[in-house]
């Protein structure tokens, strides 16, 4: 039977070699931050800091104290490694100096 006081909701974290997907229940008044602190994920892996790392729910940028509703799926982004607007300028201008022939 189900809990009306409780939803499901998983924490995801993921690294270039591994990913971790926590389920958990949970009271319905819960937060992000909350809940990636009830799933434990922080101490797999040292590198999160909250402070810095953005979450999001679903692939759509939250805060930590936005409420959760049953089936969230909370994720915890890894800084990108290289702006993609900077990734893209650079590999057209490459492209161009091969068209020109340089």
């Amino acid at each position: 039977m189900e809990n009306p006081e409780t939803i499901h909701v998983e924490v995801a974290y993921a690294t270039p070699k591994e990913q971790m997907i926590i389920p958990l229940e949970v009271p319905t008044t819960i937060t992000v931050q909350q809940a990636i602190e009830k799933s434990k994920i922080l101490f797999y892996f040292d590198e999160i800091n909250l402070n810095q790392n953005k979450v999001g729910i679903f692939s759509k940028i939250c805060s930590l104290d936005t409420p959760l509703r049953e089936g969230d799926r909370v994720e915890i982004y890894r800084p990108l490694l290289a702006d993609p607007k900077e990734v893209r300028r650079r590999r057209a201008a490459q492209e161009k100096r091969r068209q020109e022939g340089g």
